[in-house]
């Protein structure tokens, strides 16, 4: 491989079942996800930090958890976990520098998840495929990056539009710390 080409990545597999009535839709993971093998695995990616604050995590399971207890801990509160990108290249971990795209297969999306109810864009990036999940009939939102590289928005601003958003369709914790 040349100094110009970035390598063909693909990416996680996607956190579905049969109970998840709000998709989170990222755009690709990042080198830190991709090497964990987790969603939102880069230790400053804000992602897991709103999560714990806004959603009624059981004591004692905390940001620090386990990937599995987390991702378990989501599903059953009815949140899924996905991109818009099956495979792109793309030399380090920004989105501007995503080439050669594939799409995943979002079209499957309410076979997958008969309880859907929500997709929400996590950033501007998976947000720019709309037309494919505003296909599907189901209300779309886009909410601010939690990635670390969205440091021009404040973490309570995102903290409280992503509050506000999932408050529509999930149980939240009834105050915000």
């Amino acid at each position: 491989m040349s100094d110009c080409e970035s390598p063909q990545l693909t990416g996680l597999a996607p956190l579905l079942d049969e109970r998840c009535r709000v998709l989170v839709l990222g755009s690709f993971p990042g080198a830190a996800s991709l090497a964990a093998q987790a969603y939102y695995g880069h230790l400053q990616n804000q992602f897991w930090r709103i999560l714990t604050d806004i959603l009624p995590f059981p004591a004692g399971l905390v940001v620090t958890s386990s990937y599995q207890e987390r991702s378990k801990f989501l599903l059953g509160q009815g949140v899924g976990l996905w991109d818009v990108y099956a495979a792109c290249e793309r030399q380090g971990s920004l989105d501007a520098n995503i080439r050669h795209a594939q799409l995943n297969d979002l079209a499957s999306l309410k076979q997958r998840c008969p309880q859907l109810q929500a997709i929400v864009h996590n950033g501007g990036e998976s947000y720019k495929h709309r037309r494919h999940t505003e296909a599907l009939g189901l209300p779309v939102h886009r909410l601010p990056s939690t990635s670390p590289a969205n440091a021009s928005v404040p973490y309570e601003r995102k903290r409280e539009e992503w509050r506000v958003v999932l408050g529509m369709y999930l149980k939240l914790k009834p105050d915000l710390p």
